[in-house]
């Protein structure tokens, strides 16, 4: 096994650790339902990407839950209307 050298100082030793920090994710808004997403992400709420739709969001959903979660995606989406326009 081998046995390194000379026996690195505190210092060196905490310098490379000072890259190992954890770093805020920039989070953007959704245009369209204004969720917080990472950017160049498909909205995971919404389906949507750059405006347009990509996913449908409630094609797995039974009616019921289609209904309610419409109804969620309509106030998200008029929130983020007035939040946009201001």
């Amino acid at each position: 096994m081998p046995v390194p050298r000379q026996r690195h100082t505190k210092s060196k030793r905490n310098r490379q650790r000072s890259h190992q920090a954890l770093k805020a994710l920039g989070l953007t808004k959704c245009l369209k339902c204004g969720q917080p997403i990472l950017p160049h992400q498909v909205c995971k709420n919404c389906g949507t990407y750059k405006g347009r739709e990509v996913l449908d969001v409630m094609k797995k959903l039974t009616k019921r839950e289609q209904k309610k979660r419409a109804k969620e995606l309509k106030t998200q989406e008029e929130k983020a209307q007035e939040e946009h326009e201001h």
